[in-house]
C-alpha cells in the first residue's frame, strides 16, 4: 500500500504556489518598465519634450471699442499631458491548488473446475476414460490515482499614476503656452 502522506509531501509547492507568485511579480515589473518606456518613446524626441501645436481663431475684445476681433492663436501643449499613461497594477492574485490522491487495493480470486468422462462398451470390453482439471487464479493489485489541479486568477486594474509623475504632468500642464503671432 503506498504512503499517501509521503506522496503528498513529495510535491514541490514552491513550483505550484511560488511559480504563479513569481510570474505576478515579473508581470508587475514589466508593467512598470513599460510605463517608463512609454514616457520615453512617446513624450520625448531627442531628449526634448515633445509638444503638439494647435492653431485656432479666437474672438477677443477690441481694445479701442466694445467690438470683438478675431485673432489667430497658437498654443503648444506637451504631448504627455494629452495621453493616458499606462499604469497597470496587479490588484489580486488567487492561487487554488488541489491535490487528490486515491489509493485502491484490489484482490481477485477465481476458480475453475472441469470434469469429463467417457464410457464405451465394445464386445465385452469396457473402456472408461475420465479427466478432471482444476484451475485457480489469484491477483492482487494496488491502484493509485493522482489528480492535481492548479487554478490561477489574476485581477489587474489601471492604477493611478504615481504621485511624482502626477506632479510632473501638472507642471507640464502649467507650461502650456499661448503663442500669438507678431503683429505686422
Amino acid at each position: 500500500m503506498p504512503n499517501l502522506v509521503q506522496e503528498l509531501n513529495s510535491l514541490d509547492f514552491s513550483v505550484y504556489i511560488g511559480g504563479p507568485l513569481q510570474a505576478a511579480v515579473q508581470a508587475q515589473h514589466a508593467a512598470s518598465m513599460s510605463q517608463v518606456s512609454f514616457i520615453q518613446e512617446v513624450g520625448f524626441d531627442n531628449n526634448q519634450l515633445r509638444y503638439v501645436d494647435f492653431e485656432f481663431e479666437k474672438s477677443v475684445p477690441n481694445a479701442d471699442s466694445t467690438d470683438f476681433e478675431t485673432k489667430e492663436v497658437k498654443i503648444k501643449v506637451p504631448f504627455l499631458t494629452m495621453l493616458t499613461i499606462p499604469a497597470l497594477r496587479i490588484e489580486e492574485l488567487t492561487i487554488d491548488f488541489n491535490a487528490k490522491l486515491t489509493s485502491t487495493e484490489t484482490a481477485s480470486v477465481s476458480s475453475e473446475f472441469a470434469a469429463s468422462a467417457e464410457l464405451g462398451i465394445n464386445y465385452k470390453i469396457v473402456n472408461f476414460k475420465a479427466s478432471a482439471s482444476y484451475k485457480r487464479n489469484s491477483t492482487r493489485g494496488t491502484t493509485v490515482e493522482k489528480t492535481y489541479n492548479l487554478g490561477v486568477k489574476v485581477t489587474a486594474v489601471n492604477d493611478e499614476i504615481p504621485a511624482g509623475l502626477d506632479r510632473i504632468l501638472t507642471m507640464l500642464e502649467d507650461s502650456i503656452a499661448s503663442v500669438e503671432p507678431a503683429s505686422a
